[in-house]
């Protein structure tokens, strides 16, 4: 179909990208705001489920057997699904960091994701403009965090530091679970992850003290509508639905090309935090985000360069539709 894989993209930027509102909107304090672990492992409860019931309607590998399939799911749950999560979502509950801050933030992941796989893979690593893309990166991130030497709590430094150790988790597990090579399907993966970061995440909620009756005030007290939309808009469009269309796209587009979701999502998350809970984008903001743009150009140019023809062609095609 004309223009698919374009429009398919599209939805997946905006549905990614309008969660990190979301996100923000179910940690009002009268919602999860005093739970945020708790308010990622409800999402991942209702998700991990769904996931569960199409991995194994979609595959004839429905659940993870030997030690290195569990491995890889062992590491999808606790750094891509929970370390990821809880990181993202304590630092969100800070006001300073917007829903456009926290996916600008996160837009480093796949610099993050290249610099981690070329420490760890023998066969790659990164050359003297590599290190200059990943250089670019951090200083996108300092651009948004802009720490006071003198209060380094003050501007939500702490916070943004939180949401930039959720991807050193997704970043670290995302090559990981590439070293580990389990074979295991995609879908399999994800849907025990999100089932096993769940669990991890409610534990670590109870851990630090977080009470579970947030979780039964903010679904069933006065006003719950807006925290049953977080969840249910985070878990059914930005989880389930999400991943599906992401599962779709790798296989048509592949990695690289479907990395640039980070880069497009905050876009959404700008409008969508606009629209929904009056947040300006600042002029750091924007200027955070082209250096991580431009660090990523850098890290990845090889793989991006490597890309054009299939892209060319792919443009071609759609033009003689």
């Amino acid at each position: 179909m004309r223009y698919r894989n374009v429009t398919l993209f599209l939805v997946l930027a905006a549905a990614w990208g309008s969660a990190f509102m979301a996100i923000k909107a179910g940690l009002a304090p009268d919602y999860f705001g005093p739970a945020p672990v708790l308010f990622a492992a409800v999402r991942y409860d209702v998700a991990g489920v769904l996931m569960l019931g199409y991995a194994a309607y979609a595959t004839d590998h429905p659940r993870p057997v030997g030690l290195r399939e569990w491995a890889a799911v062992t590491v999808g749950a606790v750094l891509l699904i929970a370390g990821y999560h809880a990181f993202l979502f304590i630092g969100e509950t800070d006001p300073a960091v917007t829903s456009a801050g926290a996916a600008v933030i996160v837009s480093l992941s796949p610099v993050m994701t290249t610099v981690f796989a070329r420490a760890i893979i023998p066969d790659e690593r990164l050359t003297a403009v590599g290190v200059v893309g990943l250089l670019l990166g951090l200083v996108g991130v300092v651009l948004l965090a802009r720490p006071d030497p003198g209060n380094l709590l003050a501007g939500g430094v702490v916070a943004k530091s939180f949401v930039f150790c959720a991807v050193l988790c997704f970043s670290f597990g995302s090559v990981l679970t590439r070293w580990l090579d389990a074979g295991l399907p995609i879908e399999t993966m994800e849907a025990y992850a999100m089932v096993g970061g769940a669990l991890l995440m409610h534990g670590i909620s109870l851990a630090i003290g977080e009470s579970p009756a947030v979780a039964v005030d903010a679904l069933t007290g006065a006003g719950s509508l807006g925290a049953i939309a977080a969840v249910g808009y985070l878990s059914l469009v930005a989880s389930a639905a999400g991943f599906l269309i992401y599962f779709d796209l790798l296989d048509r587009l592949g990695p690289i090309e479907i990395n640039l979701v980070s880069y497009v999502a905050p876009v959404f998350a700008a409008a969508a935090g606009f629209a929904f809970l009056g947040e300006v984008v600042d002029l750091l903001t924007a200027v955070g985000f082209l250096v991580i743009l431009v660090g990523f150009a850098l890290v990845k140019r090889r793989e991006i360069r490597q890309e054009l023809p299939a892209l060319r062609r792919a443009v071609t095609r759609s033009r003689s539709d």
